[in-house]
């Protein structure tokens, strides 16, 4: 069997992040001494496109014997500032997920909730063995929109990638962690070849490209924790109280999903 493979979610590095991105921030010094803690365990980060390429075919290079993948979500300045002399002082490998509409630059919408990357600094990190992945436009909830403002999101956000890098990215992430069947179909459709959810489990085969999890890395993961979360060792028991809180919000989200299908056949 396929072991089983850590993907570790960040969002923010920062030293005084702001309130609305404080809980999902780490520290600089923090991330310093876990990126130290993956090299001294001996794991080695690959992308998120290797990994899912590694277990589409077998054609396809195999993978080290210990992987973990090192992911960032939103593209939040301090992965450039702080994250990337991290990683190129390990010659670590990560995947950036921007919300392309959130990054300084031609297409700021003005939704990004702190300072946010620009362009340059993504093209830098770009260079860097950082993938750059998508992450919508505006960051909704993709499961609660219409399909029309669902296709666009995913459109303009391949496409303002793919002309401000000249590549089209490959790898999706999803806002919030959020999907659904429709929402998964239309990503492919987009032309992503996989993408990443949150489910604070680790990344397993059988889930599939597009719903491949993930864990939380946070500002209140201490040192022993991260470890734990990187060898596997009680994760559910970790995140138990957040599962629960998911499951419930699960079942009146899709009631609202629902109701908002029964209201637009009706119109």
């Amino acid at each position: 069997m396929t072991p089983p493979v850590p993907i570790l979610m960040y969002h923010s590095v920062a030293s005084a992040p702001n309130a609305a991105t404080r809980g999902l921030s780490v520290s600089p010094e923090a991330f310093a001494e876990q990126m130290a803690l993956l090299g001294d365990l001996g794991l080695t980060p690959v992308t998120t496109a290797r990994l899912a390429a590694s277990w589409r075919t077998a054609s396809f290079p195999p993978l080290p014997s210990r992987p973990v993948l090192i992911t960032f979500d939103d593209g939040y300045e301090g992965v450039h500032r702080h994250a990337l002399p991290v990683l190129a002082k390990h010659g670590f490998a990560s995947t950036l997920f921007v919300s392309t509409g959130w990054l300084r630059g031609p297409h700021d919408t003005g939704g990004g909730l702190d300072t946010m990357l620009d362009w340059d600094q993504v093209r830098q990190l770009s260079a860097e063995q950082v993938e750059i992945g998508g992450h919508s436009h505006t960051h909704p909830q993709l499961d609660q929109i219409p399909d029309d403002a669902l296709r666009s999101e995913l459109r303009r956000c391949r496409e303002i990638i793919a002309d401000e890098l000249g590549a089209r990215p490959a790898s999706f992430a999803y806002p919030y962690g959020y999907s659904s069947r429709q929402v998964r179909h239309a990503v492919r459709e987009a032309g992503f070849t996989q993408s990443l959810a949150v489910g604070n489990a680790l990344a397993r085969r059988r889930q599939g490209p597009y719903a491949l999890q993930r864990v939380t890395v946070r500002r209140s993961t201490g040192i022993e924790e991260f470890e734990r979360l990187v060898e596997g060792r009680a994760i559910a028991r970790t995140f138990a109280g957040e599962r629960a809180l998911t499951k419930g919000y699960a079942l009146v989200r899709r009631a609202r999903q629902v109701r908002r299908k029964a209201i637009s056949s009706r119109v």
